[in-house]
């Protein structure tokens, strides 16, 4: 800290015979109302707070488009990534619904200049200064922590933060918590690693406890230089609490294994996995760079490379079973890692797959979309428990409805495909022309020679401008009709007929299912019917216009997940920040073995 700053700092807490009264001299009553925990001296506890360690390299990768990557166009999927933010914005343009208040409130989050009316200075002031300052504005209260977050944001000098310090030690003796607090993180986010281990010194010493926050940001400080395995030891005080959050986890084994400690590094990622934690991407890069960077060495912190190199395949492992997707900055890190193997030659490339499952770079085929005998048994009897019976479905029909409809389906032959009537007839935003275009889409099945059941309401039964007597008759002449009250909702009844009728039997629709995928008890469950439903979901192209063709988005033949067959690694990755959580990338990395 700066020599004016340190002399009210040590007046205050670094005195000898002043030892017994720092905590008098700092505030006692702890609220700084920051949503942290308070938690023991020993025991600290944190928050989550982003980590920048040891991977300057991944930042300037996902800054800059790598040459090597295909700028591939892909058909357009409800399911391929991006596709709902592009949607988002291109409704919003066509209604026009960015307001110049909306854009000026992004404007203000983009650029940070919302401070709460506070402007901070551009240079370091003397107390008479920042006292001066603040008459002028009127003394608002809490004007140390405002003005301190004011800097933050703005991104000061670390020395107009050390004279806003110094202005209240001479004011009042004492240096607060949250404004140390606030201090703090100014300091850990523009890197001025001294100034931490300074404040950690004063907070150490003068305060009973410490809340989540703060730890967290002394255990990403620490863990960014030599004084790492202070962080370790602070990570093992936070345990004796409650279990630390996986950012704490993830800035402790990147500083690990940049020290050469994988022992260390490896124990912790199995703690983090235990506790049923999902790793931050980060923290495999750390991983797949450190080994890297090792690489020739026999032992790396009493852990050989062949044991690493298993530990490094567990983790793509974990990613296929848990349907995660390296972002693309860790995927250059595992491609790069393969290519390292001296033992075993590798070849890499970026890639994408045809419309049948086939790599385009190696040729090789992709697991399939398609559920086996055994998946789809398993979902349908989950979906059948927990969606169909599940405790909320008479709050979207009645029981006596919901027996009538399994007796009608008992009685039909297996559908091809389920039409969500109300759902398809809302493409068209046209009210008169709703059972015109659910017409047009039985029509186009119809002539595909496929048995169809079409789910609706009574109303639409109806005549009315919306549902043409005519075009109703005809689509109950072309397809089994079922329709449920006016307050029931379909997509119940829609699963279930979809899911009794077979494997082979698809449904459209729109709806994404979320809600019923939410209602699922497991992530294995949700991901087998995520698949499931990719596989079968039919989504209308477009919009119907009469006298045209009925399209509909292609239902991809392969799995986007992570695959192997040892020979050959096929890994899909992020290549955007777009993508929703149920949107699937496009984009893979291609990786064969040579022989």
């Amino acid at each position: 800290m700066g020599s004016t700053l340190l002399l009210k700092v040590r007046i205050c807490f670094g005195s000898p015979q002043l030892t017994s009264t720092a905590r008098f001299l700092c505030t006692k009553d702890i609220k700084p109302n920051l949503g942290g925990r308070k938690m023991d001296r020993k025991n600290n506890r944190q928050t989550e707070i982003p980590n920048r360690a040891f991977r300057q390299d991944t930042e300037d990768g996902k800054s800059k488009k790598s040459s090597m990557l295909p700028q591939t166009s892909f058909p357009r999927s409800v399911f391929a990534a991006g596709t709902a933010k592009r949607t988002a914005e291109l409704m919003k343009r066509k209604a026009q619904l960015v307001s110049e208040e909306e854009e000026q409130q992004d404007s203000e989050r983009r650029t940070g200049t919302k401070t709460g009316n506070l402007q901070p200075p551009e240079r370091p002031l003397s107390p008479a200064e920042w006292k001066k300052l603040r008459e002028s504005l009127g003394n608002p209260q809490r004007f140390d922590i405002r003005m301190m977050k004011a800097l933050f944001i703005s991104g000061s000098e670390l020395n107009i933060a050390k004279s806003l310090l110094t202005f209240v030690a001479v004011e009042r003796g004492t240096l607060s918590y949250e404004l140390l607090l606030c201090y703090l993180t100014l300091c850990v986010s523009s890197g001025h690693d001294d100034e931490v281990f300074d404040v950690y010194r004063i907070m150490r010493g003068s305060f009973p406890s410490l809340e989540t926050g703060a730890s967290s940001l002394f255990i990403k400080a620490f863990s960014r230089t030599a004084r790492w395995k202070e962080a370790v030891e602070i990570l093992q005080e936070v345990k004796k609490v409650y279990s630390p959050s996986t950012r704490n986890y993830g800035d402790v084994v990147a500083a690990a294994v940049y020290h050469n400690d994988a022992t260390t590094a490896w124990g912790l990622y199995d703690e983090l996995i235990g506790k049923g934690l999902s790793p931050h991407q980060e923290t495999w890069d750390a991983l797949f760079t450190g080994v890297k960077e090792k690489e020739g060495e026999k032992e790396t912190g009493a852990m050989t490379e062949s044991e690493q190199h298993e530990r490094l395949l567990g983790i793509l492992m974990y990613m296929r079973n848990n349907q995660i997707y390296p972002q693309q900055a860790v995927a250059n890190r595992i491609k790069s890692w393969f290519e390292s193997l001296s033992n075993q030659k590798w070849k890499a490339a970026w890639s994408s797959a045809t419309p049948k499952g086939v790599c385009r770079c190696c040729g090789s085929e992709l697991e399939s979309i398609q559920l086996s005998a055994e998946e789809y048994q398993d979902l349908k009897d989950r979906v059948m428990t927990d969606v169909i019976q599940g405790k909320d479905v008479f709050k979207k029909t009645t029981p006596e409805e919901l027996e009538r409809f399994k007796v009608f389906v008992k009685r039909k032959p297996a559908f091809d495909v389920v039409i969500d009537g109300l759902n398809v007839a809302n493409i068209n935003k046209d009210k008169s022309k709703q059972s015109e275009t659910l017409l047009a889409v039985v029509s186009e099945l119809e002539r595909q020679a496929l048995s169809i059941l079409v789910l609706g309401r009574k109303h639409m039964l109806t005549t009315s401008r919306s549902w043409d007597r005519r075009n109703m008759s005809l689509i109950q002449q072309k397809a089994h009709c079922f329709f449920t009250d006016n307050i029931s909702e379909d997509d119940p009844f829609l699963l279930y007929a979809t899911l009794h009728s077979g494997n082979h039997c698809q449904f459209v629709s729109r709806d994404l299912m979320r809600d019923h995928k939410a209602c699922l008890p497991d992530g294995p469950t949700r991901r087998l019917f995520f698949k499931w439903q990719r596989g079968h979901q039919l989504v209308v192209a477009g919009y119907v216009v009469a006298g045209r063709r009925v399209r509909f988005q292609d239902i991809p033949r392969f799995d986007t997940i992570v695959q192997s067959t040892g020979d050959t690694w096929h890994i899909p990755y992020d290549d955007t920040e777009d993508r929703s959580t149920y949107e699937v990338p496009q984009r893979w990395l291609c990786l064969t073995k040579k022989h």
